[in-house]
């Protein structure tokens, strides 16, 4: 196995479950197959992203990468009627591909192609007469739109993510952190009705501009959407404590976004101030903004350029 790829594969996550499992499947001589499943949602922004960049990963390692427009799941969680989900899962699938994952080489998949299906029904109720109802609601802590009110929707639905990993014939199950006990519920529940526990793959959940929790009403993030002067004011108002990496949005910005699309980092400055500094990896940059080489204001203005630099990519694409 090829020591390159499983770095790639594994470089900027949280977790994966497990290690040895993906050594396994590297070792193989077919193609391994990897999914993440997206709810439609009307704004993609960065928080998207990081899972796309981990797919553009795995595609890099030889992996087949199917995209889940997650239409049915979308429903079930209340996100609007099925006709309303379906026409924004259209359009994120062309915001999806702008961010990279070209249509030639990404299988895209609704929800709603598959989900209807005798055989798809039947596995998803094999499994609901295995997982007990407190181990599904569990499941549902992290991603459930309303945790107040629970509904019978928000058991069925992990139940469902689990039998999707079966019927698009996976390996790897792709998501933020934030879906771990709905992946674990898969790798427990499976292989009692005769499947394969797939891997799991988990990348970070991003903190919102403002260090706080990424959230709509705040508006603590960066959209696709967004224009050059939001990006721009965006950034500049970040949080960004001197000298502190850790939980640093600006920080993480340059770890999980603009590194792994560009191969250097140019900090501009005055000679004044030192003058310009060339990063080639995310470790240099994170030592001397440590030891407070780097002042914040220069990292936020280099920040907001790369960053506006993957989003007008993103936004020629989309015309």
């Amino acid at each position: 196995m090829n020591t390159d790829r499983l770095e790639l594969v594994t470089r900027n996550t949280e977790e994966v479950v497990t290690e040895s499992e993906l050594e396994e499947l590297l070792g193989r001589e077919e193609p391994p197959t990897a999914y993440t499943g997206y709810e439609p949602s009307g704004s993609i922004h960065l928080g998207h992203m990081i899972t796309v960049n981990k797919l553009i990963d795995l595609q890099k390692a030889g992996f087949d990468i199917t995209v889940l427009l997650a239409d049915v799941h979308a429903y079930l969680n209340e996100k609007g009627t099925m006709e309303e989900v379906s026409e924004i899962a259209e359009y994120n699938k062309r915001c999806f591909i702008a961010l990279g994952l070209e249509e030639s080489n990404t299988r895209f998949v609704f929800g709603s192609d598959f989900q209807f299906e005798e055989e798809y029904v039947i596995n998803v109720l094999r499994i609901a007469t295995s997982a007990t109802m407190n181990r599904a609601v569990r499941s549902m802590d992290e991603v459930s739109r309303n945790a107040e009110v629970r509904k019978v929707s928000q058991v069925i639905y992990p139940l469902m993510q689990a039998v999707d990993i079966v019927h698009l014939k996976v390996d790897v199950a792709v998501g933020g952190i934030d879906q771990r006990k709905i992946h674990m519920l898969a790798r427990e529940e499976l292989p009692k009705i005769g499947f394969r526990a797939p891997v799991c793959i988990h990348t970070p959940i991003m903190a919102g501009l403002d260090g706080e929790k990424m959230s709509s009403s705040k508006g603590n993030y960066i959209s696709m959407d967004d224009t050059r002067e939001d990006v721009n004011r965006k950034i500049k108002n970040a949080f960004c404590p001197a000298g502190v990496p850790e939980d640093n949005p600006i920080i993480e910005l340059f770890k999980y976004y603009v590194f792994p699309r560009f191969e250097t980092v140019v900090m501009k400055r005055s000679e004044k101030y030192g003058g310009d500094v060339e990063y080639g990896s995310f470790i240099e940059l994170e030592r001397d903004f440590t030891a407070k080489k780097l002042h914040p204001l220069d990292l936020k203005k280099a920040c907001a350029s790369y960053i506006e630099e993957i989003i007008e990519a993103i936004r020629s694409r989309m015309k």
